[in-house]
């Protein structure tokens, strides 16, 4: 590895893990020399389907029941676990297993973990085509490598902007949308041709994008803005990025609603979970969320914004109606990243 890369990803890994302290820091440099309601009845009515969440420090994934909010046995995964996707069928998950160097197929019926797959360079991020057979992961310095979910084989390498970061895919299965995340820019990539096309530049103050979402029509792409604090719409037709909406302190992560009214975007400096109208581009009023909210999914019913809170480990229910945050949910091994899979 190059002094370059090292520092690139120590400065990364800073950002990744802002409050896990020099500990984490140092791992990964290694790898490169990454009104509260209370009672579960209150939560279970709009809560309905199992959450798995990552946890990056005992690289494990837990499932949670969201109806009981009893936790099931942890899954074992690869080292440092950043991200997961589900497949539509909700049959498997791809767990990022970022200081693996690999991908981690789970078999959802068994909780058992599939053969590792080898990746170029550290996973950041995953995302899986509408039609299920095809896994994308953005891997840090390199690109995104196209995993065939039939085989587990790795497809070539498709190279992108500088250090991709997050990965959402448009919902016609066409184009994926990568976050550069030195590159202030995101990528669009053709998934037919398996080419990137030019990066769209966010602006001259934009630094460090590290989130993206696609709203449900398939008409805008919008990426947090670690740096800068905000959230910038992206035209996915003209490609080209909007005015950015100002955001919580360190906007990190974002989901759409089903419904494509509103994004919820975790502000991991600032303890909360801001909601942002799509059709005004305005911020509501910020929701507690734990210590360090790092990820977030909403169920399919759109009725609940599940949160995890890396410091704190938590994962917290937010009902989406009253915006009010509900009892947390321990986790124990600092949950990194949550995927839901309905009954």
């Amino acid at each position: 590895m190059t002094t370059r890369l090292g520092s690139r990803l120590t400065r990364i890994a800073q950002r990744r893990w802002p409050r896990a302290g020099l500990t984490a820091v140092a791992a990964l440099a290694t790898v490169t020399a990454g009104a509260v309601t209370s009672g579960p009845s209150a939560d279970a009515a709009a809560a309905p389907g199992t959450a798995y969440v990552v946890n990056s420090m005992n690289n494990t994934v837990t499932p949670v029941n969201l109806a009981t909010r009893k936790l099931g046995a942890p899954i074992k995964v690869g080292k440092y676990p950043t991200s997961i996707a589900v497949t539509p069928d909700g049959k498997t998950a791809y767990v990022a297993d970022y200081g693996g160097y690999e991908v981690t197929p789970v078999n959802l019926a068994t909780g058992k973990p599939g053969t590792p797959i080898q990746t170029p360079s550290h996973p950041v991020a995953i995302a899986i085509a509408p039609d299920g057979k095809t896994a994308y992961a953005a891997c840090l310095s390199s690109g995104v490598i196209p995993i065939s979910t039939a085989t587990n084989r790795v497809g070539k390498l498709i190279k992108t902007g500088e250090d991709p970061y997050a990965i959402a895919i448009t919902p016609d299965g066409r184009t994926a949308y990568v976050a550069d995340y030195l590159g202030a820019a995101v990528t669009p990539v053709n998934l037919a041709t398996r080419k990137a096309g030019t990066p769209i530049h966010l602006g001259g103050q934009t630094t460090y994008p590290s989130g993206v979402a696609i709203t449900p029509d398939g008409r805008t792409a919008y990426v947090t803005d670690y740096g800068t604090e905000a959230i910038t719409p992206v035209s996915v037709a003209a490609r080209k990025p909007g005015t950015p909406i100002k955001a919580g302190p360190g906007p990190y992560a974002i989901a759409i609603a089903p419904d494509g009214k509103t994004a919820y975007v975790t502000d991991a400096r600032g303890n909360t979970v801001t909601p942002v109208n799509l059709a005004t581009g305005k911020a509501g009023a910020p929701i507690k969320a734990g210590s360090n909210p790092f990820a977030l999914a909403i169920t399919p019913d759109g009725r609940t914004v599940y949160v995890v809170a890396r410091a704190s480990n938590e994962v917290i229910p937010i009902n989406t109606a009253t915006r009010k945050p509900g009892t947390p949910i321990k986790v124990p091994g600092r949950p990194d990243a949550i995927a839901i899979v309905p009954n």
